[in-house]
């Protein structure tokens, strides 16, 4: 299919690549601004406490210092889904590291000096860190006030509980569908948080002006949706706040929504309206800043002998930590997503958000799938066993297919990629058995499969705008936020194919600016080459008839016998023609006088079919496209140590089609070893008392060299969604799910030993696998 198009389909060189190999590209830790101070923050040392006094006077008196607040000193709370996070710690601290007092001064290191002047006096209550007992209807409450959080409309928390949002999935009659089953089948399944572990750490610069003017640089995933917030924060006009993002350096869902924002905004108003720097340290990071919203899932699936699923009853506790902003749609998304690519017409799921003393849960890369992958597939592996049904036909056989009813009542039609081609060239390209397995070593394969769509509000929209230049070349605006993936170099290819213009002359800011740049939601939930590939293909096509209609006058050739093409107008049929150049700021008659002016084609794409999810059911339409795919993993382990080598990992996905092929394979590739992270070794690990114990990165084990796989082998189906642009759908955020579960059916596959809680490390596997052959051994 590659020779469909010219430019689409291709793999030219990344647009930001030069720039970021040179290191000449400009990330918000670089921008240093006249008169700068710097901010630093006093973490709370305790997880739960009601806060008696702070002291902030020896910080106050000391020289450099130009402002000290606290809690005090911001009264309100925010949030996108939930307004219930504080700037500061109000009243009393709910995770150690919650900052209490902040401090802007003339350097970093006179502010981390005062921040160590601060003396807190705490009045200690009692936590609660596991969320399963959390939701109990004794357990201490962490907020108390819940019930008079602003909210969005379809979240639903619970009032005097720390259930910050209950979703609800009701499809057909579970109690009938269990009485049908031949077998029944439960299981609980554990994940804990993780840390996101971007290259640039949460960073914002921000300067509240003498005139009331709000001008921010953040890291950050969302300029308009920081706009939104400080509008309603502040209470200042929109025009009023200007928010700049450039290059970030990563994501992954933790710089989605607002963030650390707000504190640098007040205390430049405190600190006489200069600019102050929020950066955090990575012990900061990790201790005060998001994390992965850790899951207990608890799974009870009916079958039949013949391996027909008839029901399946689900109940997910996650834990956001602290504060739930994100984390309660994060339960809402991986609800109605329930159970995976899998039709059963009997489903009840309940998915439950619940506040603990721990750092706030937000997303990442998944949005939830990745965790609650990670229990549904290694469910239909234990059902599949439990009736002895090979996991492959199993799936199979209740794959949700195009034209197959989905968990919330939508039939399903070419939004949904195809999961049974993607898991049958994974199952032909795995090697189910191995001549040349280590001595001494265990080999297995595993499978499984996942689907997701875009978690986002119904009327989500994007645009975009394309300026022809007068030499010819192309400028795109558009905001999606470049913080790795590659989206902006796919969109320049579809404005090269839709104007016929080289792609080597099609250039993208690299930086978001809300004065300026056009708006787009959120660069969230794998939707930019969809939804702001959808408005970019408007703008070209809108800036094509203007082209039209300036040639058709200079040339007399009606625009329907017009063609754009070869950096040209043309006729279709003769002679006549002129450049791009020409008329890009517009024609010019032969008395010298002008018409049309400069050509700007503006677009914009609007999600479409989308609905609200009735409460009580969660029937409606949630998902604008359903990326499909399967994966496999062979691995060898060592039944004395627990050490696993991953020697491949085979993906595939329904991506409708490759914009850019190059880019596909480079977000399967990091996606793969980044849940390869979260499946051997990522964990938070915590004291007693709540303490994090292991809040940097020599005790926080992220993936070595000699983790990632020997082999990566990516296959792409191409079954093209009609109103996607050129076919696409989304793929970034998939390329991590279902890593870990297929790893761990090929640990069962090696030893017959199952495991149900992440991480599989040495020492978590250690006590199940170590010594498996031996035991075998005697048995026979």
């Amino acid at each position: 299919m590659s020779d469909e198009y010219s430019y689409v389909g291709k793999s030219p060189e990344r647009l930001d690549s030069v720039e970021k190999v040179t290191g000449e590209a400009t990330y918000t830790q670089d921008i240093e601004l006249p008169g700068m101070l710097y901010a630093k923050f006093k973490k709370s040392s305790r997880a739960h406490a009601r806060i008696v006094e702070i002291d902030t006077k020896e910080a106050e008196e000391l020289e450099g210092v130009r402002t000290v607040i606290t809690g005090e000193d911001v009264p309100f709370k925010f949030g996108k889904y939930i307004e219930d996070r504080n700037v500061l710690a109000r009243e009393k601290t709910r995770y150690i590291g919650e900052p209490v007092a902040a401090v802007a001064a003339d350097s970093r290191e006179t502010a981390e000096e005062a921040v160590k002047l601060i003396n807190v006096e705490y009045e200690d209550l009692e936590p609660v860190f596991d969320a399963t007992e959390a939701i109990e209807d004794d357990a201490p409450l962490i907020h108390e006030d819940i019930s008079g959080y602003d909210n969005a409309p379809f979240i639903y928390p619970k009032e005097n509980s720390n259930v910050a949002n209950h979703f609800k999935l009701r499809k057909g009659d579970v109690e009938e569908g269990f009485e049908e089953a031949d077998e029944i089948v439960e299981n609980t399944f554990y994940q804990p948080q993780t840390q996101h572990v971007e290259m640039e750490t949460h960073t914002t610069v921000a300067t509240w002006t003498t005139d009331d003017n709000l001008k921010v640089w953040t890291s950050a995933q969302a300029p308009f949706v920081v706009r939104e917030n400080l509008n309603h924060m502040f209470d200042i006009p929109i025009k009023d706040i200007d928010v700049q993002v450039p290059y970030l350096g990563g994501g992954f869902g933790g710089k989605a929504g607002i963030n650390w924002e707000p504190l640098s905004i007040i205390l430049s108003r405190e600190a006489g309206h200069k600019p102050v720097k929020v950066e955090l340290t990575r012990e900061e990071q990790f201790k005060s800043s998001s994390v992965r919203t850790g899951l207990w899932a608890r799974i009870k699936t009916g079958v039949k002998e013949d391996g027909e699923i008839t029901a399946m009853e689900v109940e997910y506790i996650w834990d956001p930590g602290a504060y739930a902003d994100y984390a309660v749609n994060v339960g809402r998304a991986s609800g109605y997503a329930t159970p995976g690519p899998y039709e059963v017409d009997n489903i009840k799921t309940d998915s439950y958000t619940v506040y603990t003393n721990r750092p706030y849960g937000t997303a990442f890369r998944g949005f939830g799938h990745v965790p609650f992958h990670w229990a549904t597939e290694r469910q239909m592996n234990l059902v599949a066993e439990e009736i002895g049904m090979d996991p492959y036909d199993f799936r199979m056989k209740n794959a949700m297919l195009p034209g197959d009813v989905s968990p919330t009542g939508v039939k399903m039609e070419d939004k949904l990629g195809r999961m049974d081609e993607c898991m049958e060239a994974v199952k032909d390209e795995l090697n189910e058995e191995c001549e040349e397995t280590e001595e001494g070593k265990l080999y297995g394969t595993g499978l499984a499969v996942f689907w997701k769509a875009p978690a986002m509000p119904a009327n989500t929209s994007s645009s975009a705008i394309v300026k022809i230049n007068q030499d010819g070349t192309v400028t795109l605006s558009v905001s999606t936020s470049q913080m790795g993936q590659g989206t902006v170099t796919s969109l320049a290819q579809m404005v090269a194919e839709e104007l016929d213009v080289p792609y080597e002359k099609i250039e993208v800011p690299n930086h978001a600016d809300t004065d300026l740049s056009v708006y787009t939601w959120q660069t969230v939930g794998s939707r930019s080459t969809f939804m702001d590939g959808n408005a970019v293909l408007e703008a070209a096509k809108d800036a094509k008839r203007q082209l039209k209609e300036i040639a058709s006058e200079l040339l007399d050739v009606p625009k329907d016998r017009l063609v754009v093409k070869d950096e040209k107008v043309s006729e279709k049929e003769g002679d006549k023609g002129v450049s791009l150049s020409e008329i890009a700021l517009g024609g010019t008659y032969p008395s010298g006088g002008g018409f049309g002016g400069p050509v700007t084609g503006y677009g914009v794409y609007t999600a479409e079919g989308l609905s609200n999810l009735d409460p009580d059911t969660g029937e409606g339409e949630p998902g604008l496209f359903w990326t499909t795919g399967a994966r496999g993993a062979e691995i060898e382990i060592d039944p004395e140590t627990g050490a696993i080598d991953i020697k491949r990992i085979i993906s595939s996905f329904d991506a409708g089609k490759e914009i850019n092929p190059e880019l596909v394979d480079g977000q399967i590739y990091g996606g793969v070893v980044q849940h390869i992270g979260s499946t051997l070794s990522e964990e938070y690990i915590y004291d007693d008392e709540g303490n994090m114990l292991n809040n940097n990165l020599t005790d926080y084990k992220i993936p070595r060299s000699t983790d990632i796989p020997e082999e990566f082998v990516n296959i792409i189906k191409e079954n093209a969604q009609e109103n996607a642009p050129f076919g696409a759908r989304g793929v970034g955020e998939l390329a991590m799910i279902s890593v870990a579960p297929a790893i761990a059916n090929a640990i069962y596959d090696a030893t017959g030993v199952n495991m149900y809680d992440l991480p599989l490390s040495r020492d978590n596997l250690s006590n199940k696998v170590c010594g498996v052959e031996s035991m075998e051994s005697e048995e026979d």
